[in-house]
């Protein structure tokens, strides 16, 4: 396979930017900025998310089996660099973020204009992402969008012309 053709057309997939968050009863907190994510199914609504199968954002869900995926709006580029690197939670906030805890105990940034809380219906294990299935618990609108939903959300492309994903 060309690696340079593979890296190009991989990238050619659209992601958007959310950040997915966990805590556990000893109040041990994880945040990440994900990008892979899609809606599964319907019924029951299910959502399907790419996670580096080494990261502690990952160990937290497997040892919790919840978590909560925070939507990112348009101009919150700020966010979503703040999770690339490990959360540090201090008293209401993570990593500067101020938060509060969902009915199903992951923390909700406030700023994030949607979320959707989970548990973890099932996670597959290939490759160094692992796809971890999430059945939506409760869905949470802060800001309604104006126009289409999809359209509110922050993309990946809108984070610079040299972040990348895929390939």
């Amino acid at each position: 396979m060309d690696a340079d053709a593979k890296k190009t057309a991989l990238r050619m997939i659209p992601y958007g930017i959310y950040v997915l968050t966990a805590e556990d009863e000893d109040g041990n907190i994880a945040a990440a900025t994900v990008n892979w994510v899609t809606q599964t199914s319907f019924d029951p609504p299910l959502v399907a998310i790419g996670m580096k199968s080494d990261s502690g954002a990952y160990a937290l869900i497997k040892k919790t089996g919840k978590f909560a995926l925070n939507m990112l709006g348009k101009g919150q580029q700020g966010p979503a660099f703040t999770f690339f690197k490990p959360a540090e939670k201090d008293g209401d906030k993570i990593s500067g973020e101020a938060y509060h805890a969902g009915a199903n105990g992951a923390p909700i940034l406030d700023s994030a204009p949607a979320s959707v809380e989970c548990s973890v219906a099932e996670i597959v294990e290939r490759g160094d992402h692992h796809i971890v299935i999430g059945e939506v618990t409760e869905a949470n609108v802060a800001v309604a969008p104006k126009g289409r939903a999809d359209e509110a959300i922050l993309e990946m492309k809108e984070l610079g012309d040299n972040v990348f994903y895929g390939g």
